[in-house]
């Protein structure tokens, strides 16, 4: 199908535009911790039945020592690391900006790349990076008295946003490199379906470890309770279903499936629209009014994020 990856690019940026909005809902009600533990192992599920009706076994077959060592180190710098500052984000300063902070992903992951895997970072690269990180300093910073400027946003939530971009970028450049060790490690004859089901495969890896991790966690905080308390309140189970489906799920199985169906540049840019998809829908829920700079910081971050891919 001509363009399916550009098409599937498209897809996810809803698919994350849903999650968020769903992932804020959830947090609220029932704290990050347990959103991540119950989306982790409910996305672990999903999958393994989504592998089990399409490769006939319900775990991520064919998958070595290596791949699971990078998956799962993925998991824990994207997951345990990243998605825990972005759902607490979302209590601190709400989906919308939360969003924001993720167009760190991609200069992260250019900085990743750069070290881990020896990527080129060019002039381009650099300017690109200066003109995102500008635009999210409009969006978050306010004028102060004596020609002061302050952040208009809570500096727990900035640095949560910040943890969360960087987790993400730093996170998607270990995925990329268990996916290498992943296809170097399927033997000759394997069933046509497994190239599609590769990148679920490896999101279920990832799952897995960061689901095992937050478990973990919760039960060595001594936060079980939080989960007892969690299974009585079913608006909040409802919304951390939803972003399980439309995040780890679907939507980053479809956005490892979206870069190898595209061009990867055009893939990551139409992929990064979330934040600005998630304006409208979240302030209309919300009843905020979203202000003129808010805009053109958003705006300005794209515009960063695209010089990245497309220049």
């Amino acid at each position: 199908m001509e363009h399916l990856g550009e098409i599937l690019s498209l897809v996810v940026a809803v698919l994350w535009t849903a999650t968020a909005i769903f992932g804020d809902e959830a947090s609220h009600r029932l704290g990050s911790m347990t959103v991540n533990v119950i989306r982790l192992t409910l996305a672990s599920i999903f999958l393994g039945a989504i592998l089990w009706v399409t490769l006939g076994r319900p775990y991520p077959v064919y998958a070595d020592a290596p791949t699971w060592f990078w998956l799962g180190l993925s998991a824990l710098v994207g997951y345990i690391f990243g998605d825990f500052c972005l759902f607490n984000s979302y209590i601190v300063i709400g989906a919308r900006f939360g969003q924001l902070f993720m167009t760190l992903a991609p200069p992260s992951a250019a900085i990743a790349g750069w070290i881990m895997l020896g990527e080129t970072m060019t002039w381009k690269s650099w300017l690109a990076m200066f003109v995102t990180l500008c635009g999210i300093a409009i969006s978050i910073l306010s004028r102060g008295g004596h020609n002061s400027v302050k952040l208009s946003l809570p500096l727990k939530g900035v640095l949560l946003g910040i943890g969360a971009g960087v987790g993400q970028g730093v996170g998607l450049v270990l995925s990329k490199i268990g996916m290498q060790h992943y296809a170097a490690a399927l033997p000759a004859e394997v069933p046509g379906a497994m190239d599609t089901m590769m990148p679920f495969a490896s999101t279920m890896i990832r799952a897995i470890v960061g689901g095992t991790g937050f478990w973990l966690i919760l039960i060595l905080s001594g936060k079980l309770k939080e989960m007892k308390a969690a299974l009585h309140n079913p608006q909040g189970l409802k919304y951390a279903a939803l972003t399980t489906l439309f995040g780890p799920t679907l939507g980053v199985s479809l956005s490892l499936m979206a870069v190898r169906y595209a061009n990867a540049g055009i893939a990551s840019t139409l992929m990064a629209l979330t934040p600005v998809l998630i304006i409208l829908p979240y302030s209309l829920m919300h009843k905020q009014k979203v202000r003129l700079k808010e805009i053109v910081g958003v705006t300005v971050s794209m515009v960063g994020v695209a010089m990245f891919f497309l220049l």
